[in-house]
């Protein structure tokens, strides 16, 4: 049963990190502004809001939450050490996030008829008291997501690569998404400004 538990939160993850690269890449792009994110996305939405890539999407993502709770179940705490306990804590924060995240994108679409675009997803990270919970969930998203790969990475890699370990590899990773976190909110801010939330996504923040 085990082996089937990771055979298919493997793939689910597989499926889920391509698309979270192509995410954070397109928040990337809010460096240059609101304008190039949603160009962006724009382009992307051609392949990832397909009806078969959207539904295979939303599957990985069920998938990986279910598999992921029952693999987290299946090891005992006195295992959670080191890389291992890193890899589970932070693929629980990321089940809290997906559905969360995902529920709150269908219904934006869904029931608030809304283009769920730069401005929806940045209209928490730039009001306040909202702030004081979007920055936080939004960071530790994107950390937990480098933190997982780097948990993964660590535990299955056999060799030293440009005089790093297996840790010293994980460790850069974290390292890195820290790094990128933190261009990534400046981004969605305008620099820590303050980014104008336009009348129709006022729904969002009480307005």
């Amino acid at each position: 049963m085990d082996h089937r538990l990771k055979f298919f939160h493997r793939i689910s993850g597989i499926t889920i990190a391509t698309f979270v690269v192509l995410h954070l890449f397109n928040h990337a792009m809010a460096l240059a502004g609101p304008a190039s994110h949603i160009a962006t996305m724009t382009l992307l939405r051609g392949f990832y809001r397909h009806p078969v890539a959207e539904a295979l999407l939303i599957l990985a993502v069920v998938n990986q939450v279910i598999t992921g709770i029952r693999l987290h179940r299946r090891v005992r705490r006195e295992q959670r050490i080191g890389w291992r306990a890193v890899q589970h804590w932070s693929g629980l924060y990321l089940a809290f996030f997906f559905v969360i995240h995902v529920g709150a994108v269908l219904g934006g679409r869904a029931i608030m008829h809304l283009d769920t675009n730069f401005y929806f997803g940045v209209a928490g990270l730039n009001t306040f008291p909202f702030a004081l919970f979007f920055l936080p969930y939004y960071a530790l998203a994107v950390v937990a997501f480098f933190a997982h790969v780097a948990s993964i990475h660590a535990r299955k890699m056999q060799r030293t690569v440009l005089g790093l370990s297996p840790n010293g590899q994980g460790r850069s990773v974290v390292y890195f998404g820290v790094v990128l976190t933190g261009l990534l909110l400046y981004g969605l801010t305008d620099g820590f400004g303050g980014v104008v939330i336009p009348a129709e996504y006022g729904v969002l923040i009480g307005e």
